[in-house]
């Protein structure tokens, strides 16, 4: 199968002030097939959205290689770019200021249509309902404007707008994160629903490890803007292979109150993106690290033989990779 999305060792660098740089994304390699969703994880700051960014060339990468649908799309210009939107979207977190709030709903639906097709204004409108009944908001809430709907049916309008042109991919950054459980519940449904309808391709990035779960194929565990574990999302949950992914993968609540929780207990300060430390980027909190680990930087490799699941640790050949728990209740 050819991934609709192929990213090789990007790299996304800000300037800091005193002439400094912000190494926000370090060589981060994947790809994403037709119909899958990767999920992807890691604290604030470990560059999740930049990298969600960049690879629909909403931000211009500092090195690397983006193709999508096998087309090189690292260097074009903006003006090249802008017919490439009606197949890439994106799902922003805040649907209140991803949303112009001095246009009606139905008009804000029917946007990408006008922008991306020749759909005469009947046909746009006719379009919008269909829309609208898709991601289940009734055809009334159309003349309404945002500030008189809830965030979760803002965010199904934000959905609406990302599959109007019917695209390829869509990356979706913390689309839930503001929205109650009940709520979140029906936009995972929703998502689920149109990627078997339509095979579209799904980035999911997400703090919310139970959400992660749920909803991805596949997972990329973030630290400091490098990939640390890359694996089928039952591997990543069932047995995490980076020491920081699980510490990540123990912070994750279960369902059971009665259950013993048994966390991974990281000490410490993540290092500066701006002067970033040799070798792996996580020994200085990790609690397996030995001194190669400070010196060599390690490469995404297959855990075990098993080349879906891939992780940077040195420790993983022999066996040292795993970190203690501490019982928590």
């Amino acid at each position: 199968m050819t991934p609709i999305l192929q990213v090789e060792n990007l790299q996304k660098h800000f300037p800091a002030q005193g002439g400094r740089t912000v190494h926000a994304v370090n060589g981060v390699s994947f790809s994403i097939n037709p119909g899958e969703t990767l999920g992807v994880v890691g604290e604030s700051g470990s560059g999740k959205s930049t990298i969600g960014r960049a690879v629909i060339r909403l931000l211009k990468p500092t090195a690397g290689r983006i193709r999508f649908q096998g087309r090189d799309i690292t260097t074009l210009p903006e003006s090249a770019c802008r017919p490439l939107r009606a197949e890439m979207q994106m799902v922003f977190q805040d649907p209140w200021s991803a949303l112009n709030p001095r246009i009606r709903i139905g008009e804000l639906i029917a946007e990408p249509l006008l922008l991306h097709t020749k759909l005469s204004r009947s046909e746009r409108r006719d379009r919008a309902e269909q829309l609208a009944r898709r991601v289940r908001l009734t055809t009334e809430l159309l003349t309404r404007y945002p500030s008189e709907l809830s965030g979760g049916q803002l965010q199904r309008v934000c959905i609406a707008r990302a599959i109007a042109t019917q695209p390829k991919l869509i990356v979706l950054d913390e689309p839930t994160s503001s929205l109650d459980l009940s709520v979140r519940a029906g936009i995972l449904e929703l998502l689920a629903e149109l990627k078997a309808e339509t095979g579209v391709a799904m980035m999911f990035i997400s703090h919310d490890l139970g959400t992660v779960k749920l909803i991805s194929d596949r997972i990329m565990v973030l630290y400091l803007g490098g990939v640390v574990e890359y694996a089928p999302a039952a591997k990543v949950f069932a047995d995490p292979a980076h020491p920081y992914s699980q510490a990540l993968i123990s912070a994750h609540l279960p369902a059971d109150p009665e259950a013993v929780l048994r966390r991974h207990v990281l000490e410490g300060e993540i290092p500066s993106p701006i002067a970033l430390p040799p070798g792996c980027h996580f020994a200085s909190r990790c609690p397996v690290a030995v001194p190669d680990c400070r010196a060599t930087a390690p490469e995404l490799r297959a855990v075990h033989g098993d080349t879906a699941h891939q992780a940077a640790c040195l420790r993983i050949a022999e066996g040292a990779n795993r970190i203690p728990e501490v019982a928590d209740g």
